[in-house]
């Protein structure tokens, strides 16, 4: 494929044919039909996202106010400066997305894209109540703009900017596949090492509301990662121009790039001064993100062992299923709101 083309807002003599569509470069008439599906995976998805429906304001952040000022310094640090990378990820998502959705020419598709921009715009509400909640004015806006201030947070931050402003500048089909996997990077590997350090909190019994909200925003994540897992599968079946071996060698160069700045991150924000956590953990953890993320979209494992979850680290998963419909760790009433089957979560 040498071009990728912008779908046309007005395009009334589309082809309707099921036969005829496709993730990009179809010839599509934008109209939302919710009974012909091609990618038949996204009528789950759809429902899925739409039952977790939650507002931030509904957790009582009440005692993490009271705990954030007598936190151990190592974790109040730790603290501000994952939240501040999580309040980044989640604006450039927000802001991004449109400019994937402008390339998909699956309606259905792009009706989970717009589905998971509002998401976004609801986490990033979600951060700015934990901040207007736990710390007064000055200290919120420090949190929120701590990149200008934090070399490293600035070059993390750079990494994901270059790559979407890439396709803002050049719109190649090579560009807009790494987006998506740059995408499926920041969804699969950053979001999940950041809520880690959360869940870590709230098992010492420290910010458990925060974690909560995390948990809820974890719910959500798991829904995008699994989506953009789709998208970029379902691209390598019908572009296969976008994954020859060189090409795929450059994806598995990305998944490893990015774990490698998580468990630099790691080693920075977190070290070995926070109870219940240390560098060696952090980094068997992202290694089995990094690998479980490249095998799902086709690419070889990136780190020698490291396919199951680290045996040091299985509680992560026990506070971040916020689809089991049980009393939460932390408050007495239900967690889940979905009405109907929740999607498996084997990512």
């Amino acid at each position: 494929m040498e071009t990728i083309n912008k779908k046309p807002l007005y395009n009334p003599d589309g082809d309707i044919s099921l036969t005829a569509r496709r993730m990009v470069n179809g010839d599509t008439t934008n109209l939302n039909d919710f009974n012909n599906l091609k990618y038949e995976w996204t009528s789950d998805w759809y429902r899925q996202a739409m039952n977790n429906f939650w507002i931030p304001e509904e957790i009582n952040l009440a005692q993490d106010k009271k705990q954030y000022p007598n936190l151990p310094e190592a974790e109040r640090v730790a603290y501000d400066k994952v939240l501040s990378f999580l309040i980044f990820l989640d604006s450039i998502q927000s802001a991004n997305l449109p400019n994937v959705s402008d390339y998909i020419t699956a309606n259905e598709v792009n009706l989970c894209l717009h589905i998971q921009t509002y998401q976004e715009c609801i986490h990033s509400q979600s951060y700015s109540y934990m901040l207007d909640s736990i710390c007064e004015p000055d200290k919120r806006d420090e949190i929120l703009y701590l990149y200008r201030d934090d070399e490293f947070l600035a070059k993390r931050n750079k990494y994901i900017g270059d790559i979407y402003n890439d396709f803002q500048e050049e719109k190649t089909p090579h560009n807009f596949l790494r987006v998506l996997v740059a995408n499926y990077i920041l969804e699969g590997v950053y979001f999940y090492s950041g809520f880690m350090f959360f869940y870590n909190l709230a098992r010492n019994g420290r910010m458990t509301g925060s974690a909560q909200q995390i948990r809820y925003i974890n719910r959500d994540e798991n829904t995008h990662l699994w989506l953009f897992r789709n998208i970029i599968n379902e691209l390598r079946k019908e572009e296969p121009s976008m994954f020859t071996e060189d090409l795929q060698a450059e994806y598995q160069a990305m998944v490893k790039e990015g774990a490698e700045q998580e468990m630099a991150w790691g080693k920075y924000v977190i070290g070995n001064d926070i109870q219940g956590l240390n560098e060696s953990m952090v980094e068997d953890y992202i290694k089995y993100l990094a690998n479980q993320r490249a095998v799902d979209i086709g690419l070889e494992p990136i780190y020698e062992g490291h396919r199951e979850e680290p045996e040091s680290m299985k509680w992560v998963s026990n506070y971040s299923n916020a689809n089991m419909i049980k009393t939460d760790f932390f408050e007495a009433r239900s967690t889940a709101y979905a009405k109907s089957g929740a999607l498996v979560d084997d990512l």
